[in-house]
């Protein structure tokens, strides 16, 4: 019997069901009117299942009753509101029990289309005249590559401690340094774009579109549709680089998504100088974590030191100037690898050729003129 004397304007809390009727404030506004030469600032609050009608009727006992004014308020009616006392606990829980029909239903569809199997489909259900629907495997296919489009693409969140590559270029004499971040599994999860001499304007502009193309990284667009999008992009700063492998670039958004494209995809048709295989495989490994990362970075320790002694070995005999005949030449490491005649011919083709001035790969001899195996572009001859 004690439990009117704490009811409320509102139900208390997610499972309260006691509250002031709408009527009461009306009541005690007519009570305390006559001693009162003004209006009363007191609100009717009346719950979110309140009906035209009943609002109605509070105005019209209201002035039956003789209230000067009268203001009311219905729970929920604005987004947003001083005090909430579960109406927005009840659109989630509508959010979620629509969520779990739609699961639901993409579950009963995969279900019943799970019967149906790749030699022509088997019956897995009936239609409204009772008559037998069999599903093909692109049937179960396509159900589900449409739940996955209309699933709602969730952010993955990047661990507190993670690794990634650090990799320090020019580019037109502009110092570049290219940063990422990394998911436990080796996946690119984020990018850092710095430059020393870029002003505040370009700095802040690639700190945003470092951030757009990280947020995208974690809600699962794919790094490939960066690669394919912003490579070949024209624009200033843009020139030849010191990267060993990315030679030139048409901009600075060119040369990140051609060196993270190599990195992170093993892609090399657009890069200038392409790495050995096990070179990529090994750096994949070593940033996977994986059994074989040891394995892979002694090759890439290996490959590295050949690399460097080939490279001692021909500025020993720029330095004598000693012809590559002689006892001073270079040694190929023999057993591992042959080279491809393909190349070789390519390199006594290129000489001193220019580079492509649609996609900025080393063209070749072409008669009098210069062709790109890469885009077809001809430079200076039909």
């Amino acid at each position: 019997e004690h439990l009117p004397v704490f009811d409320c304007a509102n139900k208390c809390g997610l499972e309260g069901e006691r509250y002031l009727a709408p009527m009461a404030h009306v009541k005690m506004m007519a009570a305390a009117q006559p001693f009162l030469s003004g209006a009363i600032s007191k609100t009717v609050n009346m719950p979110h299942e309140s009906s035209v009608e009943e609002i109605a009727e509070v105005y019209k006992e209201s002035w039956k009753l003789g209230v000067k004014a009268v203001a009311i308020y219905r729970d929920g009616s604005k987004i947003s509101q001083v005090l909430s006392g579960g109406s927005k606990t009840k659109k989630k829980e509508a959010v979620a029990e629509a969520k779990a029909d739609a699961v639901a239903g993409v579950a009963l569809e995969a279900a019943d289309l799970a019967g149906a199997d790749a030699a022509g489909g088997t019956q897995a259900s009936v239609n409204e005249r009772g008559e037998p629907l069999v599903y093909s495997q692109k049937d179960l296919e396509d159900a589900i590559a449409q739940a996955l489009a209309l699933a709602p693409a969730r952010k993955r969140k990047m661990p507190r401690r993670r690794g990634g590559l650090t990799i320090e270029s020019r580019l037109d004499n502009q110092k570049i340094y290219l940063r990422t971040g990394e998911y436990e599994d080796g996946r690119l999860g984020e990018i850092f774009i710095d430059m020393a001499k870029e002003g505040a304007t370009l700095r802040s502009l690639m700190n945003c579109f470092a951030i757009a193309v990280s947020t995208g990284l974690q809600y699962g667009v794919p790094l490939e549709d960066y690669v394919d999008k912003f490579t070949f992009t024209r624009f200033e700063p843009a020139g030849f680089t010191d990267h060993p492998n990315v030679k030139q670039a048409t901009s600075l958004v060119d040369f990140i998504f051609r060196v993270l494209g190599m990195e992170y995809l093993g892609r090399t048709d657009f890069v200038q100088v392409k790495p050995d295989q096990a070179e990529l495989e090994a750096r994949a490994a070593s940033r996977k974590g994986d059994d074989v990362a040891t394995k892979r970075g002694e090759q890439l320790d290996l490959a590295l030191e050949r690399a460097v002694a080939k490279a001692n070995s021909e500025a020993l005999l720029r330095k004598h100037d000693v012809a590559s005949t002689t006892r001073y030449a270079p040694v190929e490491p023999s057993g591992d690898s042959v080279a491809d005649p393909l190349n070789a011919q390519l390199s006594k083709m290129m000489g001193d050729a220019p580079m492509c001035s649609t996609c900025g790969h080393v063209t070749v001899r072409n008669g009098s003129c210069y062709r790109c195996l890469n885009c077809g572009n001809s430079m200076g001859c039909s």
